[in-house]
């Protein structure tokens, strides 16, 4: 008999996961919702007259929205490559009298636009007064290959732009409701692209003093968690020999590269809970019958803090070159290829106003630490959030099982009743502006909030 008649045949279908943990995370969290108090803010925020004047804005403004999330939906346009999109948002803001600038800061795609100033009432200060604090709102607008927005870009940038342009009315109705200074940046490529650094770099927010953006997710967040990342490249030189006739004379660098995958792999088990590592093999060599003499790998490598990321980054280092001198090959590590992404600092004053704004539209917003189990990515608003206090809320357009980054929440996306989702966010956005603007206890309770945290951090020489 040969194994091929008695031997196991498995196919080509994987096993499916199970839900077993997933589940179990499901009732804590539902159990500790159930226990958690309402957030509440010991700040008055914005006047009820104009929270109700950018509520009535919003919801003029659903179907606009709408259809603008609809478009960016369809074009699915990835990282630096949104040309289209980009245009349509700007041609958004153009139909209703604001002027943008593309093309910005180096990046094609990028665009900046500002609050006009409207003329002040008698005896009013100017809407534009320069004393008042400058907020900006991100937009984002990329998608994903392959699976288009299945993170909810197209929500993210109809939801600022419906907060800008509801902030624009507020102001125009009323010059002195809306005072100090409002910009509305669009900031390509948050997908592996890291654009909101590079716009950091090129100057973007050296004059911003809060950004907000808000992000569509399975639940309605305050505070989620999103952590730091980098990206390393490790690549393996060998020396190329006959496999078979002369083995001895060569120095495998696919065998270095597995290697490094294996002690990365035992590493696993010592991280702090939330640290994750994973990795693909991008070479492993041409032929079987040929030594390897080059190999390469890349991993993605989070962390919770600056810290604890910085650590973990040495010890894949040490990793690395330690097999290189284990198996004789030479190494070439290279860390952020593409800009890194900080943990998010979120700035508490700020989020309690997103919760009461949320609130306001029938929505229940907790904080992190009452919903467990809940997906933590990165993104590169974690370096602004570094830089400048600021809010990076979730809000649920579909249920928490849904994961980000699948076709299934792409269909969330896409949805016409993600409308709510975008007319919710796009108040909270402008009313929480609206507080920081109007509110001098407010704002200063923000700065301290955020010096507090260390205040701000030079981003750019975080792993010099």
């Amino acid at each position: 008999m040969t194994s091929a008649t008695h031997g196991l045949r498995i196919g080509a279908r994987p096993t499916t996961p199970s839900t077993l943990h997933l589940d179990a995370v499901a009732r804590e969290a539902e159990r500790l919702a159930g226990a958690a108090p309402p957030i509440s803010s010991p700040h008055v925020g914005a006047p009820p007259e104009l929270r109700a004047a950018l509520a009535a804005a919003v919801d003029d403004l659903a179907s606009a929205l709408g259809g603008l999330s609809a478009h960016l939906f369809a074009l699915a346009e990835p990282g630096f490559a949104e040309v289209k999109s980009a245009a349509a948002i700007v041609e958004t803001l153009e139909a209703r009298g604001l002027r943008s600038e593309l093309d910005v800061y180096g990046l094609p795609t990028a665009f900046v636009a500002e609050l006009p100033a409207a003329p002040a009432a008698s005896g009013a200060p100017d809407a534009s007064d320069a004393s008042g604090p400058t907020i900006a709102l991100l937009a984002e607008y990329d998608a994903l290959p392959g699976v288009g927005h299945a993170c909810g870009h197209n929500l993210i940038a109809a939801a600022s732009v419906g907060a800008f342009l509801a902030l624009a009315e507020a102001r125009r109705q009323n010059p002195a409701s809306v005072p100090g200074r409002v910009l509305l940046i669009g900031t390509p490529a948050e997908e592996g692209g890291n654009g909101k650094e590079l716009l950091a770099r090129a100057g973007a927010f050296d004059d911003v003093d809060i950004a907000v953006m808000a992000h569509p997710f399975g639940a309605d967040l305050a505070d989620p968690v999103f952590i730091g990342r980098r990206i390393v490249r490790i690549v393996y030189h060998g020396v190329a020999a006959h496999a078979a006739a002369a083995p001895f004379q060569g120095r495998n660098a696919l065998d270095a590269a597995a290697l490094n995958y294996q002690a990365v792999g035992l590493l696993r088990q010592h991280l702090p809970p939330g640290d994750r590592i994973h990795g693909v093999f991008v070479d492993g060599g041409a032929r079987p019958n040929v030594v390897p003499e080059r190999a390469e790998l890349e991993y993605y490598v989070r962390s919770h803090e600056i810290s604890t990321l910085r650590e973990l980054s040495a010890r894949v280092d040490d990793i690395a070159n330690g097999i290189a001198l284990a198996t004789g090959t030479g190494v070439e590590v290279t860390w952020d290829p593409q800009p890194f992404s900080l943990p998010i600092r979120h700035n508490g004053p700020l989020a309690e106003r997103w919760a009461l704004a949320q609130a306001e539209r029938g929505r229940r917003v907790l904080r992190a630490a009452d919903a467990p189990g809940a997906q933590a990515a990165s993104t590169d608003f974690g370096n602004i959030s570094q830089r400048v206090p600021g809010i990076h809320p979730v809000i649920a357009i579909a249920p928490p099982e849904i994961a980000l980054h699948t076709r299934e929440f792409a269909e969330y996306a896409g949805s016409p009743t993600s409308i709510e989702s975008v007319t919710d966010a796009a108040y909270g956005l402008a009313a929480t502006v609206a507080d920081a603007l109007l509110d001098a206890d407010l704002l200063a309770a923000v700065r301290d909030d955020f010096a507090a945290a260390g205040g701000p951090v030079d981003v750019e020489r975080t792993f010099a």
